[in-house]
């Protein structure tokens, strides 16, 4: 497994999904993570294959694109101070995505070990919860222990 640059920001107001994409896709290039091209990609893919995700108690949003716009393996975890409205990944619904979980991946094949990981612990609500109610200092660490650890 890649090592990848885990960065979370906590209390973001966002009007809508895209205005959260728009930020994520500005944040990873300035960070020097993404190519130029990784903010249009973000959101084409969105609008084509929406990423919201509802779960027992709670909803998230996995936005991700190509690995080719990527330069550096990383996530980017973010509690909005509200509830973003994302279309939903499985329905034409959308979800109020109390956790988004934007994923930069350099290799495909992580790509699926890293979903699988996350799959499996957004199955336990108290993994959710642990992330949305964690101190900022600490998320990246509950995150790290329960994903990425268990992608390897």
């Amino acid at each position: 497994m890649h090592d990848y640059r885990l960065i979370v920001s906590s209390a973001m107001n966002f009007s809508s999904a895209t205005d959260a994409l728009r930020h994520i896709g500005e944040r990873m290039v300035q960070e020097g993570l993404c190519r130029d091209s990784y903010p249009a990609a973000l959101l084409e893919r969105e609008a084509t294959y929406p990423t919201g995700i509802a779960l027992d108690g709670h909803a998230v949003a996995i936005p991700h694109c190509d690995a080719s716009h990527a330069i550096a393996p990383a996530i980017y975890l973010i509690r909005p101070e509200k509830p973003v409205a994302f279309q939903q990944a499985d329905d034409d619904g959308s979800i109020n995505a109390e956790l988004i979980i934007a994923l930069v991946v350099t290799h495909p094949q992580e790509q699926l070990k890293l979903l699988r990981a996350l799959f499996g612990q957004l199955q336990q609500p108290e993994f959710i919860s642990s992330l949305l109610n964690a101190a900022e200092d600490d998320v990246a660490h509950c995150f790290s222990e329960r994903i990425l650890a268990a992608a390897t």
